[in-house]
């Protein structure tokens, strides 16, 4: 049986919100809450419309709450793939399945952020400002650093290339 190389687990590039943008994005999410829910109730509208601002209120302090809870997610990119670290340590995608990383400027991408394209569905979740994964796509990016989030994006690409090398050799 060969020996498991020990680069493969080894991590090569972390990517966690960024606490201003994080900042940032919390409050607004918590002051759209507060107008959604002061306007349905100091100056109330038609029933349907005050059931409507209610509903938008409190999913928008469901969306709060979810990315208060992002702070603490951290993403580890290895050889092999891109993952949660900590307990849950969820699998957003392995490289092997990664078709191709969209990056462009008009790519529908979180902002600073990356897409990979699969070859397989990709897990379903979502951490707000973080990550979220949807069909055949895993999005990364929204709070995160832009160059801590280029930086994996890079990672990605030329592992890809390493990939392609060796296919093409092979």
């Amino acid at each position: 049986m060969p020996t498991p190389d020990p680069t493969e687990d080894a991590v090569i590039a972390r990517l966690e919100v960024a606490p201003v943008r994080w900042g940032i994005a919390l409050a607004m999410l918590y002051v759209l809450a507060a107008l959604l829910l002061y306007i349905a109730f100091a100056h109330p509208p038609e029933a349907a419309w005050a059931v409507f601002l209610v509903v938008m209120g409190g999913i928008a302090l469901w969306q709060a709450e979810r990315s208060r809870r992002a702070k603490g997610v951290l993403l580890e990119l290895t050889r092999t793939e891109l993952r949660e670290a900590g307990p849950s340590g969820r699998r957003l995608a392995r490289i092997a399945d990664v078709r191709g990383v969209d990056r462009g400027a008009l790519a529908f991408k979180p902002a600073n952020g990356f897409l990979l394209r699969l070859t397989v569905k990709a897990p379903r979740g979502w951490v707000s400002g973080l990550w979220w994964g949807l069909g055949r796509t895993v999005a990364v990016g929204g709070t995160t650093p832009a160059g801590a989030t280029r930086f994996m994006a890079e990672m990605i690409a030329t592992l890809l290339k390493e990939r392609a090398a060796g296919q093409d050799a092979g």
